[in-house]
């Protein structure tokens, strides 16, 4: 009786001893998550307020916004990083809460629970609990104006300034922890003789793909700030990052993701570095300079060009080292993998490589560069939209070995030297590419008069491949993939039949049939999926893995 009221009273101290941990490190996360503001002494942007010149235009001092008529969004800002915030969030605050809708609905959809989503919470406050230690001033002041115009309904996640600035690491976060093809990138470069006029051309496809509706709503943001070089970039609702830009002098930046370990705290957000570059960066002597000095949590390509050195080349960079990849070649190439002398050889990059759809993807792309001889914009534009594999094969439309995966938020293509840069109209880098002469846009300061921006006679037409009964198909595959996603029944030979080239359309039939206890039938969707291109190893194993399971439940 002893022993055993003693042993109760041991459970009962351990049992207390654990609630007392769990209740300090929730206190703990909780204190975390909540990130403090910076201070900024004038604040009396946040009085102002903006006038409707027109439908779709509006204007504020000498900032605008307006919707173009091609569906892209364009947004002027000028100034000091608060102001410029503020005045950013006033005149896009429709798109900041609608993106965090559509980021937000995603990420129900992917974690339901509501004890899973107050977890999330607070292990990306953990997570991020840095974050702001390693953002600049400038940066945390900008993106705390940008946050007065933030919804309050998603306070349960965090104040507004808390989730606006975590939201910069969302690239980051996603990469760590997903690595797929959520940040699975291509981009490259030709100049001198690999260039019809021998000026340099940069094109770059950005597959950061969350849902459908996240893509919906692009800004082309046009940047005149207070210190450093004016530039433009392709953002969305609420982010002030940079992942496509070119500046003033010729300097452009795109950030490709590279295989990463999962980190243990947060540092500069990739977007963030990417900007810095591109606000304060005339050279890619002084683009290196700035990726050196600051520390990340992911690893990163940077493919910086620049019309005063009259080339480009690509930053690697990990958390703990930085290489120069510059093939002395007039022309450039950069997926998901690094390619200079000492990045290259990591265990993680030999990975990469023979695991990921990087390879062949680089490998399709240096074909096409081959076989069109010199380049030129349209060109450009036609590499972006390849959807075939290495020798035209058919792989499927969607496969992540593909160099158009279907997936974009923009494509873009840039002409340094000549200030010109072209952005892909929806649906992803389909649509018509329209171009900005940056010359142009930034002599529009103060602009009170509803009028499109962009160089009619430069657009380039949308792809006539979307008038073809295949990607009709493709876009009806896509619906029955959503249904499956969203709990509906579905035909698995009418989503096979839409596209019948694509493995992972077997895949996802041959997982519906599976779950529905249909055996025989899932083993021979595994099966066929195994004699297409499969986009990464890991996707080959569980099909190899079902095929042994099907075959596992048929003889029981």
């Amino acid at each position: 009786m002893l022993k055993r009221r003693k042993f109760w009273k041991r459970v009962a101290y351990v049992l207390g001893s654990f609630l007392a941990l769990l209740l300090i490190l929730f206190i703990y996360l909780a204190s975390v998550s909540k990130i403090d503001p910076p201070e900024v002494k004038d604040r009396s942007s946040l009085q102002l307020s903006r006038t409707e010149i027109s439908p779709n235009f509006y204007a504020l001092k000498n900032d605008w916004f307006h919707k173009s008529n091609t569906g892209l969004y364009e947004l002027y800002t000028e100034g000091e990083p608060f102001e410029r915030g503020v005045i950013n969030g006033k005149l896009t605050t429709e798109l900041i809460k609608r993106q965090e809708d559509y980021f937000s609905a995603q990420i129900k959809k992917m974690i339901p629970s509501d004890f899973y989503l107050r977890f999330l919470k607070y292990f990306i406050g953990f997570f991020n609990r840095n974050l702001a230690d390693n953002i600049t001033e400038e940066y945390k002041e900008e993106i705390y104006g940008v946050s007065q115009s933030a919804s309050d309904q998603y306070d349960y996640i965090g104040d507004n300034y808390s989730r606006i600035l975590n939201y910069h690491a969302a690239h980051d976060i996603g990469h760590a922890l997903q690595t797929m093809a959520l940040v699975g990138c291509t981009s490259f470069g030709t100049w001198g003789a690999m260039s019809q006029d021998s000026t340099m051309i940069i094109g770059r496809n950005f597959d950061f793909y969350i849902n459908d509706d996240f893509a919906k709503e692009k800004i082309i943001s046009f940047c005149n700030p207070a210190q450093g070089y004016k530039f433009m970039y392709v953002t969305w609702g609420g982010f002030t990052g940079v992942v496509s830009g070119m500046n003033e002098k010729g300097l452009t930046v795109t950030i490709n993701a590279a295989k990463s370990d999962i980190p243990g705290g947060s540092a500069t957000p990739v977007s963030l570095v990417a900007k810095e570059i591109v606000q304060y960066a005339q050279n890619i002597d002084e683009a290196v300079a700035i990726a050196r000095k600051r520390k990340m949590f992911v690893s990163e390509s940077f493919l910086v060009a620049s019309a005063a050195d009259k080339k480009a080349v690509v930053i690697e960079k990990t958390p703990d080292s930085l290489d120069i990849y510059d093939p002395n070649k007039n022309f450039i190439t950069c997926a998901n993998h690094f390619q200079g002398n000492q990045l290259s050889k990591l265990a993680s990059n030999k990975e990469q490589m023979d695991q990921s759809a990087s390879v062949y993807r680089y490998n399709r792309l240096s074909q096409l560069l081959q076989q069109n001889g010199k380049n030129t914009v349209e060109k450009t534009i036609a590499i972006l939209r390849d959807h075939a594999g290495i020798n035209n094969a058919n792989i499927g439309l969607g496969n992540e070995k593909a160099l158009n995966q279907f997936i974009a938020h923009h494509a873009i293509v840039f002409e340094p030297e000549k200030l010109r840069v072209w952005i892909s109209t929806s649906p992803w880098q389909m649509g018509q590419f329209v171009c900005y002469d940056l010359h142009t846009v930034f002599a529009l300061a103060g602009l009170k008069t509803s009028r499109e921006v962009y160089d009619f006679s430069l657009t380039v037409a949308a792809d006539p491949f979307m008038q073809t009964q295949q990607f009709k198909d493709f876009i009806t595959y896509r619906n029955y993939a959503h249904d499956i996603s969203d709990g509906k029944t579905i035909n698995t030979d009418s989503l096979i039949a839409k596209n019948p080239g694509y493995y992972h359309a077997y895949v996802l039939a041959g997982d519906y049939a599976f779950n529905r206890n249909e055996y025989q039938k899932a083993l021979g969707y595994y099966k066929t999926a195994l004699t297409k291109v499969i986009a990464t190893k890991k996707e080959e194993a569980h099909i190899k893995e079902q095929i042994a399971a099907c075959n596992e439940k048929l003889h029981q």
